[in-house]
């Protein structure tokens, strides 16, 4: 009896199908950074004449700083604009706090007064796409960004009055508008090669 049912599970198990492994998920890659791989590189190769396509410059890393001055005498303001970055950038926010005392603004050294986050890789290139293609846009009466916002080493900077250009921000829960400043940093050794980099990446610049 226990060998005719040794037998026939044996049998089931032969032929049940043997499970498969799972497929390892497949990595999205940002479209940004694909277009920089497949279309700009070769654009700023033409343009610059480099003899190697190591040489193109590229994104290096997007700084974006809130500051929150009522958190002196709010501090729920400061978890307010922490949520919020969060969501604009898509990772979490590190806490800046006061260098010095300033008496006349009330202000003690170490105290929390904004936040910050640095973007490296898929974020950086997924945050430079909305950036580009949704949040700017939205800015009223947008003409473009200035040409002359580039500090001498290869890097752009730009002021945002309002977050609530940024659609993923619910604007219902908004307490109040809070402006930021984004400073994007790349590799390019002259603010000319800055220029056309971000401005074949999508960076609405105006002309001349």
């Amino acid at each position: 009896m226990a060998d005719a049912k040794a037998k026939k599970k044996k049998k089931a198990e032969q032929a049940a199908p043997a499970e498969q492994p799972a497929a390892p998920e497949e990595r999205v890659v940002p479209r940004l950074k694909v277009r920089y791989l497949e279309e700009v590189v070769s654009a700023l190769v033409r343009e610059f004449g480099y003899s190697n396509p190591m040489q193109a410059p590229r994104m290096s890393k997007v700084c974006v700083n809130m500051g929150v001055g009522t958190a002196i005498q709010d501090p729920k303001t400061l978890e307010a604009a922490v949520e919020e970055l969060a969501q604009i950038s898509g990772q979490r926010p590190a806490i800046t706090r006061a260098k010095r005392s300033i008496a006349s603004f009330r202000l003690r050294e170490k105290t929390p007064i904004g936040c910050r986050v640095t973007l490296r890789g898929d974020r950086m290139y997924e945050f430079l796409d909305r950036l580009f293609n949704a949040a700017l846009p939205r800015i009223r009466d947008f003409r473009g960004l200035a040409t002359r916002a580039v500090d001498g080493h290869g890097n752009y900077s730009l002021g945002i009055r309002e977050q609530t250009i940024f659609p993923e921000l619910d604007l219902e829960k908004v307490d109040r508008i809070r402006g930021m400043d984004i400073t994007l940093v790349t590799t390019a050794k002259t603010d000319e090669e800055a220029r056309a980099l971000l401005r074949m990446l999508g960076l609405p610049l105006r002309e001349a």
